[in-house]
């Protein structure tokens, strides 16, 4: 169902099932899927790539070109996944040559006033509290969790199941399964709430903070406590994921605890 007030390009494709409120703009080059609800005073420009039963609240702007001087015109893509909400206000950049698209995964909450820019790789089922900025190139795996204000350096790669707290400052990498409070930002434990909510096992959370205690509390560089890791802890996917992460890292990681 689509209100009068709003505009709607001829050759933007529309599931026959999608609502959109007045006083919305969608421009062309644009795909939104079955079961979604576009709120009223929402801007979606070319580009954008929008799943089924995704919600988009008012205010919000959509695949809007990127924030980089760099940029000069190229056809690239802002994608949002099935189930997603993005909330009031929020602002969400296409991509650039470096990817050609910015993607937000399935099942996500972005929460009012969020910016994310161009090229930024977010997971499934990530939650991103209000005002947190995200600037370019940023990776996000799946069930990250943000807290409100948080601030995200470009080319930051953030792992699976991180906790960060709000107002964090984040430029360096966060491994996989860690939470990080503290200015600066550094690691404050495991976040095993969230990996109990997600279904771990005792064993699996046991083995994961073990692993960090070889890298954060035994005095051991960098290289020598991944060494010992897969020396010392038997193989597994939790394993693998946190020495593969830091070991590509190109950053470098958050500090340990001071």
């Amino acid at each position: 169902m689509t209100q009068p007030l709003a505009y709607i390009h001829p050759d933007a494709k529309l599931a026959q099932n999608v609502v959109v409120e007045p006083f919305t703009v969608i421009h062309q080059n644009v795909e939104i899927g079955e079961g979604s609800w576009i709120g009223s005073n929402v801007t979606i420009f070319p580009g954008a790539r929008i799943g089924k039963n995704c919600r988009i609240f008012p205010g919000a702007v959509i695949s809007a070109i990127p924030q980089d001087l760099k940029f000069q015109g190229e056809e690239t893509l802002a994608i949002i996944g099935d189930n997603t909400t993005i909330r009031e206000c929020v602002t969400l950049n296409r991509g650039t040559v470096d990817k050609y698209k910015t993607q937000i995964g399935k099942n996500c909450l972005i929460m009012a006033y969020c910016h994310i820019a161009h090229d930024c790789i977010i997971g499934d089922n990530v939650i991103i509290a209000n005002n947190v900025q995200m600037a370019g190139h940023v990776e996000v795996g799946d069930f990250a969790r943000f807290g409100g204000t948080a601030a995200v350096h470009q080319f930051v790669k953030i792992g699976k199941h991180v906790m960060i707290s709000g107002g964090a400052l984040v430029r360096k990498d966060i491994p996989p399964y860690t939470k990080s409070a503290r200015e600066p930002l550094g690691y404050v434990g495991v976040n095993s709430v969230g990996l109990r909510r997600s279904g771990f096992s005792e064993e699996q959370i046991s083995q994961i903070q073990e692993a960090y205690r070889y890298i954060y509390l035994k005095n051991l560089n960098t290289s020598d406590a991944l060494t010992q890791i897969e020396i010392n802890l038997p193989a597994s996917s939790e394993r693998d994921e946190i020495v593969n992460f830091i070991r590509n890292s190109e950053r470098g990681i958050m500090k340990g605890l001071s």
